[in-house]
């Protein structure tokens, strides 16, 4: 296979933050993203012009982690100070006032699939919050570090990723379905594709692999995906389960194709990485970090078209 060379000019860049970006998202309008910054602010972007549509004050310590709701609604922000706010997805107003969540840091927020719950992941494990009163939701999953959590698409199984396993959980029952060693050292990062049949991880400086699992054996597939020499902060995979994105300290965004597990394009950033998302269409990948901006970077045309993507 032939040497990829890094591209290192993104299509355009999202500049407007003090500090290093930890987290972004798209909406489903397709029109907008958020991102979260240690500048201890949000901010709501405009995809097509790149103008700051809103930015969102309120959190006293840096923003650590961000999501979505699936239809747009609600914007869902955890801080290093373990606090909670959540925001209307058009206005970008705050919907809720600070939300002591967790003692320490919040690493990671996902929405269920309905948008009902809220999944927060700290150290000392995750817990689950109603977005209609806002108020916790059941007992906490106490499970040392939950550096990443993440529904799948149909919402009935619950992924965490912790310091030692990736532990499944039914999140209606709390009953834990599955847990097994992914990674050398800590877990970090995971990603479902739209059908759920697999889980993406992705681990530590000691391991920085991606790894794939097929959620009814929980077992491996493949072998874990090399390339990497950092902590892999986040993967993505873009709407179609096509193409996988990671996002490392390594400085290197990396494409993948999900299909045969290989590295198909390389991006450059000068700094290190914390997040990664897709655009809604797939068709390009906005990345940012210790550089405090997003970079927008087209998937080459070539493995679209490989994919079957029509213009």
């Amino acid at each position: 296979m032939s040497q990829l060379i890094p591209s290192t000019t993104p299509i355009r860049t999202f500049e407007d933050h003090d500090d290093t970006i930890q987290a972004v998202a798209v909406f489903p309008d397709m029109r907008r993203m958020v991102t979260g910054s240690d500048d201890k602010t949000l901010r709501i972007w405009d995809l097509e012009t790149g103008v700051v549509l809103k930015k969102m004050e309120g959190h006293s310590s840096q923003v650590s982690a961000l999501a979505v709701s699936r239809d747009g609604q609600i914007i869902a922000s955890g801080d290093g100070g373990g606090d909670i706010i959540a925001w209307h997805g058009e206005t970008g107003e705050s919907l809720t006032q600070h939300i002591k969540a967790h003692t320490r840091r919040i690493y990671s927020v996902d929405f269920s699939p309905d948008g009902t719950v809220l999944a927060t992941g700290s150290r000392g494990g995750m817990k689950f919050w109603c977005t209609k009163t806002w108020k916790m939701q059941g007992d906490p999953i106490e499970n040392g570090f939950a550096n990443c959590v993440r529904y799948s698409p149909s919402g009935e199984l619950l992924a965490i990723a912790t310091r030692d396993n990736i532990q499944i959980y039914n999140p209606g029952t709390r009953e834990q379905v599955a847990s097994f060693k992914a990674h050398r050292s800590s877990n970090l990062s995971l990603a479902w594709t739209p059908d759920g049949t697999r889980l993406l991880s992705a681990g530590h400086k000691e391991d920085p692999t991606i790894r794939e699992w097929d959620s009814l054996t929980w077992q491996q597939v493949g072998e874990p995906w090399e390339g990497h020499t950092s902590y892999i902060w986040a993967i993505a995979i873009d709407p179609t389960g096509t193409f996988v994105a990671s996002a490392p300290s390594d400085k290197h965004v990396r494409l993948w194709r999900l299909s045969n597990q290989q590295n198909i394009g390389i991006f450059e950033h000068s700094f290190s990485l914390y997040s990664v998302t897709f655009s809604v269409d797939g068709r390009h990948i906005l990345s940012g970090g210790r550089d405090r901006k997003i970079s927008e970077w087209e998937v080459p045309k070539s493995v679209h078209s490989k994919a079957g993507f029509h213009s």
